[in-house]
């Protein structure tokens, strides 16, 4: 049986918690019980409301400010979870990280830590901690979300079944869906803001190379969605994947945005309202990028009104078993509509949602194990394509004609 603490009740910890319980719910006892807890326990337990109507499954919700050590570590061990799974804050990672070290329980999150005061994407903090998880004998999985952490096993995947070598790697991260605000973002506004509005970088021939935000767009025509604008950017995928992959020798990420987000986002920065740096306002210090999140519609509250899918993977180049140079396409389609149907939240959450249950799974299970830090591309990409077919986020693999000419 297994005890599970999740930290986060905003879209992404809804998800996985409906989806943790429908396994409970089912029979299976890897999730046999679960604890939610939030700063805001209201959130937990409107969540929990919905868990039990849906699946009638009792979940457990405690208040928790997660960048207080001592607070996390007295919740650990009233709770004694075999897992902590971080579905909060990036800047928080690191907090919840040493109390797990503390209690000796296994971690896992959905995205790397970023300090707050500057817009820096990177593992290396997260990395550092290997030997002290090593030698307390405990599991830290990172990034078990989508992108990252679908968009790395699927790279596992290719190398493992369809490619020796892999040469370049694209990411494609298209939201086709529409939810009728003039401008929102479909997770976290200030993590969201802060990752578009932030240098891009890629990695090719060994090193990195930088260009301006939002300075290198394409077009392409994404299945279920249709024809759309896409942007080079830096995920943090990027530097795992060089990292545990080495022979690919460039790799990229694209996402799409709209003409209206980007117009908007635009006004915003040129009057500085995605600053991360403090001002004072009627005596009081505040982040202007903190305070337009407060007065952005959060992003739980859009799955009524997203319409639409979302289109995400990865296109390899590379040498085939068979000797030949080959490009192939892996991907996932999501309905925002059918994912809203099924736990309240639009497909955005979804697809980040259900790989936190399937990464937490697959390590309550034992299924995935080791002593120290790991990124998702080092683990048997098999058991958890499996799951993605199983639990919502059917994939599909296609050969091209040939690699992304641009």
């Amino acid at each position: 049986m297994g005890k599970i603490l999740v930290i986060g009740a905003g879209g992404v910890g809804s998800v996985a918690v409906h989806k943790m319980a429908q396994l409970q719910a089912a029979g299976r006892d890897t999730f046999a019980h679960i604890v939610l807890a939030s700063r805001t326990v209201a959130k937990c337990e409107a969540i929990a409301q919905s868990v039990k109507e849906r699946t009638g499954v009792t979940i457990e919700t405690h208040a928790l400010d997660a960048d207080d050590v001592p607070a996390t570590v007295a919740l650990i061990n009233q709770v004694a979870p075999d897992l902590v799974c971080n579905l909060a804050l990036p800047y928080q990672d690191l907090a919840i990280m040493d109390a797990c070290l503390e209690t000796g329980v296994h971690y896992m999150d959905t995205a790397n830590y970023e300090p707050r005061d500057e817009a820096k994407f990177e593992y290396h903090w997260q990395w550092a901690y290997h030997d002290r998880f090593k030698e307390a004998g405990i599991m830290a999985l990172l990034g078990s979300g989508f992108d990252p952490g679908v968009t790395s096993v699927f790279a596992a995947y290719l190398k493992k079944h369809y490619l020796d070598r892999i040469d370049t790697l694209d990411i494609l991260d298209c939201n086709g869906g529409d939810h009728g605000q003039h401008f929102a973002t479909n997770f976290n506004p200030e993590i969201n803001i802060r990752e578009v509005t932030a240098p891009a970088r890629h990695w090719e021939n060994g090193e990195w190379v930088e260009t301006p935000a939002l300075s290198h767009k394409q077009t392409f025509d994404f299945e279920g969605v249709g024809e759309k604008n896409m942007y080079l950017m830096y995920h943090e995928e990027i530097e795992s994947l060089k990292t545990h992959i080495p022979e690919i020798q460039r790799i990229r990420f694209w996402m799409t945005f709209g003409d209206a987000y980007l117009t908007h986002l635009e006004v915003l920065q040129n009057v500085g309202m995605t600053r991360i740096d403090p001002v004072i306002y009627e005596g009081k210090e505040i982040i202007p990028l903190q305070f337009l999140k407060a007065v952005l519609p959060e992003p739980a509250s859009l799955g009524e009104t997203t319409k639409g899918k979302t289109n995400i993977g990865d296109i390899a180049t590379g040498i085939a078993k068979d000797g030949s140079e080959k490009t192939y396409y892996i991907n996932n389609i999501c309905d925002h509509e059918a994912a809203y149907a099924e736990t309240g939240n639009q497909a955005v959450s979804y697809t980040t949602g259900v790989p936190a249950m399937i990464g937490a799974a697959l390590i309550l299970d034992g299924v995935w194990s080791g002593e120290g830090v790991f990124n998702m591309e080092q683990m048997d990409p098999d058991p958890f394509m499996e799951m993605l077919n199983q639990h919502g986020l059917p994939w599909q693999v296609k050969e091209l004609d040939g690699p992304l000419d641009f």
